[in-house]
């Protein structure tokens, strides 16, 4: 989830706009309770931890000088909060869970929730076994690999610099592939283990730990993976955030009080006024998963995979210890974890979407590229973006034409390819043209192509995404922002402000001289040339959402 398309969110929320209020804390709550959630293993101190980080985060967020840097802000907090609840325990016992609830840990929830199988199972389950210290690292580089966190923010919430954070999250790997053996062999059958573990009361400790590890590296059974075990970081690419559980309640008004009694107990701690008229409020909005009403509680109503309920009576301030009431829901797309602001409508421009089309003989010459309006591209990276990791991205502006050139590596990691995204898109955006001397499924060799083979495997496109040839050419009228979305297979971008000139040249060179084929002209220079696929005007917290089918 990225910041910077919360900027105006969170100026807004810091001036005493109680929507912004509303949409911030509801946008940020699922990722503060998967870190906090994950560190201490659902534990019964889980909400609390929740409720003070986002109390702290509210009553500080005048304070935040730099928007962009909201999310390290905010899991820093959170990060505070577990360490101080650790400081507090006057007998600290590590991986002793008596204390907690009867209710199902975090890691049987990110099953459960998750639908989670196989190795990616096993991954969540190894969480049990680890030490406090290592949980709370754990819960922020499973986010990292997720895509929701940078390694610099990582590093910043874990109070250490990045150099110690590669270190520790290296011995992290491997106490979690260590606990990942113990998780496997529990499940084998392996009648050595059955008496070793035959006074075990089934609760995992770093006793038991130490005990069953011993017996894992000494047994053959045991220490036979049967299948080849992929590397944890490989299996939590792209992973959700675990929804917010039905009933989970946020009260930033102290407990849910009145918003004269919250007003009071907040100004003797020194809330801002602008933050606390925003709260008190009598306002009803319903986000993802939770009805927000005034005073500042947050009560999630309904499943994050369900349709939202419509409000239909609005509360007085007294009312916010319950819900208001609500209607059944009509159908509507499911929610993802993280809203993005409310965006204004503007009017469809393209009536056209690329689909999947066919590759044409590669001896057909191109047609005319029309010659549209130039005044030039200005972008963010410069000359050139090179974006190879998920979450980097290039805001685009300006009249003119666009290269964005595909580097696709199976040899690295190959699998499902998740597609780069457009967003934020004011004017308007076609796809003009496609060159490079070749489509990305061409033969490269007598049983490969560009997007893979039988040795390395294959990059495999969502269904309905149309093939990308090497180079992509776009105009563009107005702003966009493209996003690096990797997760699962490994692929680059590299993105050029280009000229006609150069696309008219590009796609004119084929197999005379040495091309394995001739560009494809898509431009018929009217508003039905095709929009490109994964486009949006709206900037939504987590680009990799963007659907297949544009609407702009």
């Amino acid at each position: 989830m990225e910041t910077r398309q919360w900027r105006d969110t969170i100026a807004a929320a810091q001036a005493g706009d109680r929507q912004a209020l509303d949409d911030l804390v509801a946008g940020w709550l699922p990722l503060v309770y998967n870190v906090v959630g994950r560190a201490l293993n659902g534990h019964a101190d889980v909400d609390d931890v929740v409720q003070e980080t986002m109390l702290r985060a509210v009553d500080n967020l005048g304070s935040l000088r730099d928007p962009d840097s909201f999310r390290s802000w905010l899991v820093a907090i959170a990060m505070r909060q577990i360490r101080d609840r650790a400081r507090r325990r006057a007998a600290p016992a590590p991986l002793d869970e008596s204390t907690a609830s009867d209710a199902a840990d975090f890691a049987e929830l990110t099953v459960l929730r998750l639908q989670l199988e196989g190795q990616r199972r096993e991954v969540a389950e190894a969480v049990r076994w680890l030490d406090d210290e290592d949980r709370q690292l754990l819960s922020l580089w499973w986010l990292e690999v997720a895509g929701e966190l940078t390694r610099r923010e990582l590093a910043a919430a874990a109070g250490i610099n990045r150099q110690h954070a590669a270190v520790r999250v290296q011995r992290l790997k491997e106490r979690v592939e260590t606990a990942r053996g113990i998780v496997r062999a529990l499940d084998g059958a392996c009648p050595d283990l059955r008496e070793v573990t035959a006074r075990w009361n089934g609760r995992p400790d770093s006793v038991w730990r130490k005990r069953l590890a011993r017996h894992i590296r000494g047994c053959g059974y045991c220490g036979d993976a049967r299948e080849t075990v992929v590397p944890a970081e490989r299996l939590l690419v792209g992973i959700a955030l675990v929804p917010l559980p039905v009933g989970f309640t946020l009260s930033l008004a102290f407990g849910g009080k009145t918003a004269a009694a919250a007003t009071a107990a907040a100004t003797s701690v020194g809330w801002s006024a602008k933050v606390m008229a925003a709260l008190t409020q009598p306002v009803v909005a319903v986000t993802t998963g939770a009805t927000i009403v005034a005073g500042g509680a947050y009560v999630v109503t309904r499943p994050a995979d369900s349709s939202p309920p419509r409000v239909v009576a609005s509360p007085t301030a007294a009312s916010t210890a319950r819900p208001p009431a609500v209607v059944s829901p009509s159908p509507s797309p499911s929610a993802t974890p993280s809203p993005s602001p409310t965006q204004r409508k503007v009017a469809l421009y393209g009536t056209v979407v690329d689909a999947v089309d066919r590759a044409p003989d590669p001896n057909a010459e191109p047609a005319a590229l029309p010659h549209r309006p130039e005044s030039g591209i200005t972008s963010t990276w410069g000359a050139k973006a090179v974006m190879q990791h998920r979450g980097e991205k290039v805001t685009l502006s300006g009249q003119g034409y666009v290269l964005v050139r595909w580097q696709i590596s199976p040899q690295s990691r190959p699998g499902a390819l998740a597609m780069p995204a457009w967003t934020g898109l004011k004017g308007e955006l076609f796809h003009v043209a496609s060159g490079g001397g070749r489509r990305m499924d061409d033969s490269t060799g007598t049983d490969t192509t560009g997007m893979g083979g039988p040795a390395t495997g294959y990059t495999v496109l969502p269904d309905g995404a149309q093939q990308m040839w090497q180079n992509e050419y776009f105009y563009l009228d107005g702003t966009v922002t493209l996003n690096q979305n990797e997760r699962g297979a490994d692929y680059g971008l590299i993105v050029f402000p280009s000229t006609w000139e150069a696309a008219d040249k590009d796609i004119r060179y084929g197999p005379p001289q040495g091309a394995l084929r001739y560009g494809l002209v898509r431009d018929n220079g009217t508003d039905t040339t095709p929009v490109p696929q994964y486009v949006t005007r709206a900037n939504p917290a987590d680009p990799a959402t963007v659907a297949q089918r544009s609407r702009v």
